[in-house]
């Protein structure tokens, strides 16, 4: 065999005398992913906090926390977590957690939190597959494992398959002669009947589904079993279906022929073959007679057990009426007792004191007699008073012990009537308690039948569909598999490949696309490992296995080899869509197209080409990074209401929407950045209604569908860098990849969302982000944004309908101090105004605006940067003097660090976001963009508040004692605060408070809260 170069090591001989060749490479790649995730920052994961933990055991290696948790994530119970202390950035730690009845969450992990731990986090424990991976390949080689080395070893370039093709196909796929099926999937199919290996390259729109289908069909009928595998739940179900479709007519299909192992996901697969497909669903139905017989008897025992539980609630009632009686008795014993001595007392204290009187003076020849008798006289009634007071009291703990017992005694005299009369008709305990025995025993036999019949459905199976990851962390899914097929491939890490292909018996199929998205991985790009393991973890994990073995060099090109089998017609694009796609990902091997150049969507002149390019590049507004684009949200958003308009989506308040006309039918959105899909979905879903939820995604949440429609939201534009997504550059690149799969969705019209300048200006030259611009300025249809945006001006706005006005719109710097004045005017309980920089005649210009809204009830906010943050003392007392009259005005003035958002927003639902500071002269003028949406109006507002909290202020000027003019707080690197005890939670969640329990002061660390941030409660000078 030619074309390919099988991968090798020096080390060869040594490892295989352990494991065999590569598994050693292969697990620890896999532990370096593990590590990788424990360091990760867990950007990609929602977290849960959890607070005022409180540890409730410890053991060796095992610490039980109690923690209280406001905001749970029901996907996270019993799951494997990972956990840290809040804002840490150690590596995370493996725990387990559980929500508990009463809101609170049990945790249990191997580190040791602290007695006490004030909040942590927790998330969802990536690395747990990885796990399971690892343990999978540490046992490699042992006895009766199931991994076949010779197949496994085909996905690295190792042995010599055989490889050859079927000529007689009619044997093994129905109608064969009559099959739609072009010549590169004939001969797909027909090699992969007959070789060990097949590598089946699969391009978007190819065909893929229907060949491996095909593959699937002819392994049965040649009397093969067949494991089909893909790395998502989406991916497998959409295969599977085919195949039943193909299989659906064998004799054997309704008990079992075709499983799916694990959760079905895909709808269609559900209704059309859930019953036939659904392992619980078809032992379900082969044991009907059995659940009924259980149902039965599992209500009895349900009854027995009540009717237990119902004697043993007497005989407890009884039990504590008891208890109550003899506390009554005894307590009054203790009543009658102590009033026996109250009267014994009274007798010895008149005793005394007639004593007492009779003695009177000692006098004469015994006054001393007299004066001891008197003495001991008096001491008695001092002794019997004493006692008095004590059996007074213990006459009162008495009397107050039997109120108590005879009221509970009465309570339960009446609970155990009623009780009583309940058990009316009830046979014995005794007798409950051995029928529920004895329906126990009959439940736990129909049970061990139900599993037998289970096992009989799995023994059915002769095509078993299950993600990679279920296959790779079970024991067992067949007991014996011949064919591996795995679809997707391109999107499957080398280790879990490998271990796949090693439960094939007989042959294996990989089919897939190494040019779109790869296996999500991490270790090749942890910035904590060392070059050496980063490499390691690039060539033995993040590889694909076509690269592996051997079929593609480094450069991404393809390699002629006799295993591979291309697929060069692509039937889901139109022409000029599927050139796109040519110029990024296959300029070496350009598809063909195979269908009609007819648009299955109503004509409209919005999206009339079958290619759109819109350039927002005239039309930028600075943001906060790439993740995010204003204008492109706007311009959605626009597309989306024209399409409306047009017919194309339904409206708002359509009733009925007939399948396949549905908006989630007809149109995708997608972006880069999760920022922007959530910006974009939450926006969407405000204005158009919850229709148009499932409308908007990222690259990779979209792979595998496909849609009429397809917008690509490039993003980048409002920040300095277009960002990861757009870095890369080559064949094999993620930008490549990525680009591929977001234009390969669109099947009839691609509308491209891009701010042109920006990327020409940041783009790799000959990279394929740029290659793709090139071709569309040269062959799409070239719009600006601001056809598709009004730019209105300032007199234009009380003349539009509610309607109009709620739509985007631009304006020209000159127009805004109009255009904004006006919304001024027309606020009715909030004003929100950013602006980091503050200038003497713009801030007395706009406070005479506002002062009269402050008048009207209005709540005025300004967001500015301290007058601390100037660079020198006059710039400070400058602002410090215009904050003075803002404030004397009636506005509210608060202070973020490093601001540099200019937006304004006018009771919460209208916004105005762009480059020009309203209150001060700094900055370009350009271009200013007004939005009514509450829900963008509060995401701004969020997005720069959390940027506030978590970064520390900077402050270009000394901070230190001598320059503010407070006292001695700062000592040992410490800031000590006068926080009031009603101040203290704010202190702790804003600023990271801390106690000092010695000085009995607040404090924080002052290499990173400055005095700026912790005005609020610095002492006085």
């Amino acid at each position: 065999m030619s074309g390919y170069e099988p991968i090798t090591s020096g080390v060869e001989m040594t490892q295989e005398a352990t494991r065999p060749y590569p598994v050693d490479e292969l697990l620890s790649a896999v532990r370096l992913e593990v590590a990788a995730e424990l360091r990760s920052d867990g950007k990609d994961n929602q977290k849960v906090a959890l607070s005022k933990g409180r540890r409730t055991s410890s053991a060796e290696d095992r610490h039980e926390y109690l923690f209280q948790c406001r905001r749970w994530q029901d996907g996270l119970d019993g799951k494997p977590v990972l956990v840290r202390p809040s804002r840490s950035t150690d590596e995370w730690a493996e725990a387990e957690a559980k929500r508990l009845p009463d809101g609170n969450v049990r945790l249990i992990t191997a580190v040791d939190l602290g007695n006490a731990p004030a909040n942590v986090q927790i998330r969802e424990d990536d690395a747990a597959g990885w796990r399971a991976l690892a343990e999978r390949l540490e046992t490699v080689g042992q006895p009766e494992h199931p991994v076949r080395v010779e197949s496994a070893g085909w996905m690295v370039g190792r042995g010599n398959p055989r490889l050859s093709s079927e000529r007689s196909m009619a044997r093994w796929v129905a109608n064969w002669g009559s099959l739609q099926l072009n010549s590169g999937q004939r001969q797909a199919v027909a090699q992969a009947l007959a070789s060990e290996v097949t590598f089946l390259w699969g391009p978007p729109g190819t065909g893929k589904t229907d060949v491996v289908g095909h593959i699937i069909e002819g392994s049965y009928r040649q009397g093969l079993t067949v494991l089909f595998l893909a790395p998502t739940k989406v991916a497998v179900d959409q295969a599977l279906e085919r195949v039943c479709d193909l299989l659906s007519s064998e004799t054997a299909f309704s008990t079992g022929l075709v499983q799916r192992a694990g959760e079905i996901t895909v709808p269609s697969l559900q209704d059309r073959y859930g019953e036939q497909v659904d392992q619980d669903r078809i032992a379900a139905r082969l044991s009907a007679s059995l659940d009924a017989s259980l149902a039965e008897r599992a209500e009895e025992l349900r009854t027995t057990r009540a009717g237990i539980a119902r004697h043993e609630k007497v005989g407890g009632l009884r039990t504590r009426l008891a208890t109550a009686q003899l506390q009554q008795t005894q307590a009054e014993q203790s009543r009658d007792a102590a009033h026996s001595a109250q009267h014994s007392a009274h007798r010895e204290i008149a005793e005394q004191t007639a004593l007492i009187e009779k003695i009177g003076v000692p006098r004469g020849l015994f006054s001393e007699r007299k004066q001891r008798q008197l003495d001991n006289a008096r001491a008695a009634v001092a002794s019997g008073r004493t006692r008095l007071e004590s059996i007074a009291s213990n006459l009162a703990a008495a009397e107050r012990t039997r109120q108590r017992s005879l009221t509970e005694a009465t309570r339960l005299r009446s609970a155990l009537s009623a009780e009583e009369a309940a058990l009316s008709g009830l046979p014995e305990r005794t007798v409950l308690v051995s029928r529920a025995d004895l329906l126990q025993q009959e439940i736990n036999s129909l049970e061990e039948q139900r599993r037998k019949i289970k096992d009989a459905v799995r023994l059915q199976c002769r095509v078993l569909g299950a993600t990679v990851a279920k296959a790779v962390q079970s024991r067992k899914l067949l007991d014996r598999v011949d064919v591996v097929v795995i679809d997707e491939a391109g999107m499957v890490d080398l280790p879990s490949a490998w271990y796949a292909a090693g439960l094939a018996g007989k042959r294996v199929v990989v089919a897939g696309d190494f040019r779109q998205l790869p296996a999500v991985t991490k270790g090749s790009s942890d910035r904590k490992a060392t070059p050496a393991e980063r490499d390691h973890a690039l060539l033995w994990c993040a590889r694909d296995v076509f690269h592996a073995a051997g079929l593609v060099g480094e450069s991404g090109s393809v390699r002629p080899d006799a295993r591979l089998v291309a697929l060069n017609t692509q039937y889901r694009m139109r022409g000029p869509i599927c050139d796109v796609v040519n110029t990024v990902a296959y300029p070496d091997a350009p598809l063909s197209t195979g269908r009609g150049g007819y648009s299955r969507v109503p004509f409209n002149p919005l999206v009339d080409a079958p290619v759109i390019l819109i350039d927002t590049s005239k039309q930028r507004i600075a943001g906060r990074d790439h993740r995010t684009n204003t204008v492109h949200e706007a311009a959605v958003h626009e597309l989306v209401r024209g399409l409306q308009y047009e017919g194309v989506l339904p409206g708002r308040k359509a009733e009925s929407v007939p399948a396949g006309e549905q908006a989630t039918d007809r149109l995708a959105v997608i972006a880069p950045y999760r920022a922007q899909v959530q910006a974009l979905k939450s926006s969407l879903t405000y204005r158009f209604g919850q229709s148009y939820e499932g409308l908007v995604d990222t690259v990779h949440r979209f792979q595998g569908s496909q849609r009429p429609i397809v917008i690509l939201d490039t993003t980048a534009g409002s920040g300095r860098a277009p960002g990861f997504f757009f870095n890369g550059s080559g064949l094999s690149s993620h930008t490549c990849r990525l680009l591929n799969v977001a234009l390969s969705r669109a099947q009839d019209h691609l509308v491209v969302l891009a701010d042109v300048e920006h990327l020409r200006e940041h783009l790799a030259a000959g990279s394929e982000a740029l290659r793709m611009l090139d071709h569309l300025e040269a062959k799409a249809q070239c719009m600006s944004v601001d056809q598709l945006i009004p730019v209105r001006d300032a007199a234009q706005l009380s003349a539009l309908s509610d309607e109009e006005l709620a739509r985007p719109a631009f304006f020209p710097a000159d127009e805004v101090p109009a255009a904004v004045q006006w919304d001024i005017a027309r606020a009715t309980r909030t004003i929100e105004l950013y602006s980091p920089f503050l200038d003497r005649q713009p801030v007395r210009t706009w406070s005479a605006q506002l002062a009269k809204r402050v008048v009207d009830g209005v709540q005025v906010t300004v967001k500015t940067r301290a007058p601390q943050e100037q660079t020198t003392e006059a710039a400070a007392e400058r602002v410090q003097g215009l904050v003075d009259e803002l404030r004397a005005v009636g506005c509210l003035v608060e202070f973020r660090e490093r601001m540099h958002e200019k937006v304004l927003i006018l009771d919460g639902s209208v916004l105005w976001h762009g480059s020009l500071n309203l209150l001060a002269n700094k900055g370009p003028t350009d271009l200013m963009m007004r939005l009514t949406d509450p829900v963008a109006c509060e995401r701004v507002g969020r997005v720069i508040e959390r940027a506030r909290k978590e970064r520390a202020a900077w402050n270009p000027r000394t901070t230190g004692r001598g320059k503010t003019g407070v006292g001695d707080s700062t000592a040992e690197g410490r800031l000590y605060l006068d926080v009031p005890y009603a101040d203290k939670d704010e202190a702790k969640k804003q600023l990271g408070a801390r106690w000092d329990a010695t000085r009995r002061k607040w404090y924080v660390d002052a290499a990173k809260v400055s005095r700026e941030q912790a005005a609020r409660w610095l002492p006085s000078s």
